[in-house]
């Protein structure tokens, strides 16, 4: 128990302290972001919005999440990221704090997408920082940790998320949502100031290339598309399925999805420290992610035992902590051949587009087809994005070839 309890310490091991405030600051933001996950049950259920308009406005929330990060990107190496994160996390707190205002269907739309607008150039600023502030041999243990705070942050936000609803209404949720974001942004401003902050690899390419041109990588981003568009079903119409199909109340369908970012919490440190001693590529580690949640939906077609949800749950947790973690250091390794907020905008702006397909093509396939027939076209949406990922790896063992 002893040499457990050390390998796990040890694993934090080497991270700056810049990487430690910039994770606490994530933590306070995505704790509250407890709408989220209820965002779905909030709008069919309070606002009394059909299914096919809920996809609609999820979509909005993935159009304005695209906007978000590729004008974040842009900013970012325009301004820097110090100034995108603060002005970001602000931003958000003012607008989550006026989205439980607005209660007719266009304005519920237009507030979504310029939520999301402000709420997404955080991202790509918030890596580009974590790439400045970390060792290039510490970057994917980095980006585990600023993980590990999101997953904490959600583990704790969507639990508090549910008895806020029993206990007040919804319109709780936006206000810790709000007030969290703005105490998150206050804390950036005390403890990273810039002129105090250490640099630890700070990446200057004489020759940029651009990452609109960079053909592979643009293959990768295509594959993030297909795994996002999986992978966010469990925050979308995963949630109605829980409520639907097995009954769960809201309270259950959050200590559910509460078990995902406490599983993150205790494991994917660890984790991912040992498979960095394994000699498979970044990408390898992506595929592997990707075949495990595809059995996470198709496991849920297979049983009609309410404690498949359980076995769903762990399957794609364990596919999220091997995937992200893995494409994230892969985004962040290709970025240093061109300008960084450009790639990292890219790798965000991947999951953005999910999130303006997913919502309303999950939605539209539940009400249309059914639970059974969405689950086996998300499982080939994520085998399209194992497909393309093979295809990738051929193509980087030939550039590998043509640099010797």
């Amino acid at each position: 128990m002893k040499k457990l309890y050390a390998n796990y310490i040890d694993s934090f091991q080497g991270l700056s302290k810049e990487v430690w405030w910039l994770a606490l600051i994530t933590l306070i933001n995505r704790a509250g972001t407890m709408v989220i996950p209820f965002l779905s049950l909030y709008l069919t259920q309070d606002l009394m919005f059909s299914p096919t308009s809920v996809g609609i406005i999820m979509s909005c929330f993935g159009i304005g999440s695209i906007i978000g990060a590729w004008l974040g990107g842009i900013l970012t190496d325009a301004f820097g990221y110090y100034k995108v994160m603060f002005c970001s996390l602000i931003a958000t707190g003012a607008l989550f704090i006026s989205l439980q205002f607005l209660t007719d269907y266009w304005s519920v739309c237009l507030g979504v997408l310029i939520l999301m607008i402000a709420a997404d150039a955080f991202r790509p600023a918030s890596i580009v920082a974590l790439n400045a502030y970390s060792k290039p041999e510490n970057k994917t243990r980095s980006v585990t940790l600023i993980r590990l705070a999101i997953n904490l942050g959600f583990s704790a936000g969507p639990a508090i998320g549910g008895i806020i609803i029993s206990t007040i209404n919804y319109q709780g949720l936006f206000w810790a949502d709000g007030i969290t974001c703005i105490i998150a942004g206050t804390l950036l401003l005390l403890v990273l100031q810039p002129k105090k902050v250490k640099v630890m690899d700070e990446i200057k390419n004489e020759n940029p290339k651009s990452a609109y041109k960079d053909m592979p990588y643009w293959l990768f981003v295509t594959s993030m598309i297909f795994f996002g568009f999986s992978f966010v079903q469990y925050f979308s119409t995963i949630p109605i399925y829980y409520n639907d199909v097995h009954s769960l109340s809201e309270f259950k369908i959050g200590i559910l999805l509460a078990m995902n970012g406490l599983i993150i919490f205790l494991f994917e440190m660890p984790f991912i420290r040992y498979l960095e001693k394994k000699s498979w590529s970044k990408i390898t580690h992506v595929i592997i992610g990707l075949v495990l949640l595809c059995m996470s939906f198709v496991v849920l077609n297979l049983f009609s035992w309410v404690g498949v949800l359980v076995v769903g749950m762990l399957l794609m947790t364990i596919g999220e902590m091997i995937a992200f973690p893995f494409s994230n250091a892969f985004a962040m390794d290709r970025a240093k051949r061109g300008k960084q907020g450009q790639y990292i905008a890219l790798y965000f702006i991947s999951f953005s587009i999910s999130h303006s397909l997913a919502h309303y093509f999950g939605m539209k396939s539940i009400e249309e087809f059914g639970f059974e027939i969405t689950w086996y076209g998300v499982a080939i949406t994520c085998l399209l994005g194992i497909l393309l990922l093979l295809l990738l790896k051929k193509i980087l063992k030939k550039e590998q070839i043509t640099s010797i």
